[in-house]
This record gives structure tokens, sequence and C-alpha cells, in this order.
């Protein structure tokens, strides 16, 4: 053995390094002694040993592609330009935009909890994530360093953050679209323990908030994300926040036109006049009541004598005019009225939308059906109901680090060919297929040299997504 090699012991075995090569962030020294997997069964008759000193790998390596999204999208400055930033300068360590970067990408990578930041500070693909050398930079923010950035945005900084999200919308698109079409909806998300907003809930059985989510639903790109208690919106209060959502994006776009759908509950004589008086098209569920049962008795009755003589379901649509005793005005209600072997159901709709009832009600109202992926996709899969802080304002500004994680996984699903079985993929099909890569890492003099493993199956696909979002990234 030569004079200028080192000696490192492991179990069993000698390991001869050389000392001019880079070092990791915890090198093993003369006296450590590196763990192996006790236990391993033999194959073919050959013995299994597994150390753990394979050099400087992670097991998230397709962050590196979601980081080249977020500065595309300029995501960690969209959530951290309107904190104050109230910090001695000699003495920071962490940006925000390095906080809200990491968190983003670890949501994304499905470590949903603050908490996780704290085993995942120094992963060499983290740290590149988040433009830090992987062995000679610093390591990432602790979880309480996180909290606390959680907890600095107020009322005001927080709807700057919502706007900025609206513009990012806007910016996504190449050219302005003729029309668009914004499904707003809202789903339950337990509370833990006692926080502010928190309500019991009698429909959903237990104590929650309830979040108001709006997608665009031809691209499936989120717009707006908003925490609020755990009961059923009034109409003062949807018409409320469309006023914002509608007016913002009219400000970059002003001759769009905007479709808003929605189920019984956005139905309210604000939202309608509001609508209305912005020019915006509608088509909205209508809670049935007596009035509309009486009407209704006379089509369920043919519907019943038809599904008898003819066919085992049938179903027809009825357009007529209505007024609420809560409507300023008579509004295009149309029924659909269903008979099959298991009884005779009708529903309503009101819109001011010109055409047939069938074709309205099936093709345009029942699209939105689709909105219950897109949710699905936000709190399944970065599980945006990880809202355990006491107060409001943190739970807000965790919906939006949510909310970036959700951007950063659609882009990397819609970079994918139009034609390919990705564009229909789940985010969890994402993350697990582009995301949970193995990389090693090795930080030279004059570069970042990062190797995926020769037998990953969907190297192609990967490549091609790169491409795709470099592109035209920064």
């Amino acid at each position: 053995m030569s004079g200028d090699q080192v000696i490192g012991i492991t179990y069993g075995s000698v390991v001869e390094t050389d000392p001019s090569a880079p070092t990791s962030r915890s090198p093993p020294t003369m006296t450590e002694i590196t763990p192996f997997l006790p236990g391993l069964s033999p194959v073919v008759g050959k013995p299994l040993t597994a150390t753990f000193d394979a050099g400087l790998m992670s097991s998230d390596g397709g962050i590196i592609v979601l980081r080249e999204i977020a500065l595309k999208l300029g995501l960690a400055e969209i959530i951290t330009e309107p904190l104050p930033e109230k910090r001695d300068p000699t003495r920071v360590v962490h940006t925000y935009a390095d906080m809200a970067m990491a968190r983003m990408m670890a949501i994304a990578a499905g470590y949903e909890d603050c908490d996780d930041l704290d085993a995942l500070r120094t992963d060499p693909a983290f740290n590149i994530a988040c433009g830090r050398a992987p062995e000679t930079g610093l390591d990432l923010m602790s979880q309480p360093t996180l909290s606390r950035l959680e907890n600095l945005a107020d009322r005001r900084v927080l709807k700057r953050i919502g706007l900025a999200f609206i513009d990012l919308f806007c910016n996504s698109w190449d050219r302005v679209p003729d029309r668009i079409v914004l499904d707003i909806d809202d789903t339950d998300d337990p509370a833990h323990g006692q926080q502010e907003l928190a309500l019991l809930n009698a429909h959903v059985g237990t104590t929650c908030f309830q979040p108001i989510k709006i997608f665009e639903a031809t691209s499936g790109k989120p717009v707006l994300s908003l925490i609020r208690p755990g009961k059923r919106p009034s109409g003062k209060e949807v018409a409320h926040i469309l006023r914002h959502v509608i007016g913002r994006i009219r400000m970059r776009w002003p001759k769009v036109k905007i479709l808003i759908r929605g189920d019984s509950h956005y139905c309210g004589e604000p939202v309608i006049a509001l609508l209305k008086r912005l020019g915006c098209d509608y088509i909205l569920g209508l809670a049935i009541n007596n009035r509309l049962a009486a009407m209704a008795a006379p089509w369920k009755q043919l519907c019943d004598r038809l599904r008898s003589t003819w066919r085992p379901k049938v179903r027809r649509f009825h357009q007529f005019q209505y007024a609420a005793e809560s409507w300023s005005e008579e509004r295009k209600v149309i029924a659909r009225v269903e008979a099959t072997d298991t009884g005779t159901d009708v529903r309503f709709i009101v819109t001011n939308l010109e055409g047939r009832g069938k074709v309205l009600y099936e093709k345009v109202y029942c699209a939105r059906g689709s909105m219950e992926n897109l949710i699905k996709d936000m709190k399944l899969y970065t599980r945006s109901d990880k809202t355990a802080c006491s107060r409001w304002q943190a739970n807000q500004f965790r919906l939006f680090l949510h909310m970036g994680a959700y951007w950063l996984l659609h882009s990397l699903r819609r970079a994918a060919p139009k034609r390919s079985i990705w564009r229909g993929a789940t985010f969890e099909t994402i993350r697990r297929c582009f995301v949970k890569v193995a990389v090693r890492v090795e930080e030279l003099k004059s570069r970042i040299k990062l190797a995926f493993p020769a037998s990953y199956p969907h190297r192609a696909t990967l490549i091609a997504l790169a491409g795709s979002i470099t592109a035209s990234g920064p």
C-alpha cells in the first residue's frame, strides 16, 4: 500500500481511498466503521454483502427536472416576494425563496410534512434543487426555520400571494385564449385540535375546514386555493371571491370569455347577478325545492310510463323560465328527468348559455365532474390537507406551498407528448416514475456530475420531458 492512501475500516473489510477526491458531507474517518445490512441470504451460492459506502446518492433525482419548472414559473418568488424581510442581512443563512423552494420540492416528492426537511437537509438532489453545491454547500434549513416562515404572512401578504398565483395562471399560457372555463368547488379538510376557522360540519361528520378550489377546466391549471371555515359558503362570500378572481384575470385578458361552473350551493342571487354584471357565462346546479318538485311531477310520471313500455332507462330534458323568491328576475332553467329500475330522479341547472338542454346538461355541465380529479390531485397526491397549524394565516400559506407543488407536478405531466399515456397519469404515477429516481452525485472542481441508473426504465421519456421543459426555460 502506497503512503498517500488512507485506510478506511469496515466490518470485515479494508477500503482504500484517495485523499485528493472530493469528500462527502460525512466522510468516513480512520476510526469510523461503515455499517452493513446483516443476515442477507446468499444468491446462487454466493454471499451477499451490503454496505453504506456508495457515495453521495439520492432517491429523488427527478427533482432536478422539477427545479427547472420552478425556475421557469418563478414559484419561489411568487410565494416569498410579498413576505416582510425584517432579518439582519449579515446573519441570514437561508433566504425565503430557498425555504419555499425546499418545501415545494419536498411536497412534490411526497414529503408533505415540515418535519421531513430535518431528514432531507443533506440530500444532494434537494441541495441542487435549491441552488446549493451538493457537497461543499450549506445544509438546507431545519423544521423550526420553516415553521417561522409559515407564520410570517398576514392577511395582506396572503392576498398578494393569491393574486400573484392568478397572474401565474395567466402567464402560463403561450397566447391569450378565446375562452376559459373556471370550475369552482369546495372540499373537506379535517382539522387537528383547536384551530382557527375549524368548525363541526354535520354533513362531513367531523371538525374541518372547507377550502374553496378554482381550476381552469380545459388545462387543469389551478387558479386559487382558499382556506375558509368548515361550513357551506354563502352566495355573498362566493361572489366576493369570484369578483377578485375574474377582475384579476380581466386585467390581463380584457376580452376573454369566461364560463363559470359550479354545483347548487354556488347558485345564489349575489353570484348570478355578479356574473351577469361582469359579462360571464355560467352554468350552475340548482337545488330542488317544493315548487320545482311540483313542476317536475308530470315529467316524472311521463318518464315512468315510457320506461315501462320502451326500455329500462329513459332520460328527458325540459327548458323553462324560472325565478326563485330571492332572484331579481327569471332565468333559464333546465330539468333533467331520468327513470331507471331504481326509481325516477330529477336534477335542475340554471344557465345563460344558448343551446339544447340535453347538450348543455350532458356536454357542458356534467363535464365539471373532471374537477373532482383535479381536487384529488391536489388533496391526495400533494396532501394539501396537511393544514395542522393553529393560525389560519399559516394554514393558508401552507395551501399556497401545496399549490406550488401542484404546479410542479402538473407542468411535468403537461410536458409529456399529447398522445402519450403520461398525459392521463395521476400525480402518484408521475412522481413514482420521474421523481423517485436514484441518482449518484459527484461534485467536481468544474462541474457537478449526476449519474442515473443504466437500468432506469423511463430513460427516453425523462430525457424528452427535460428537453421540453428546458427548451423555453430561463
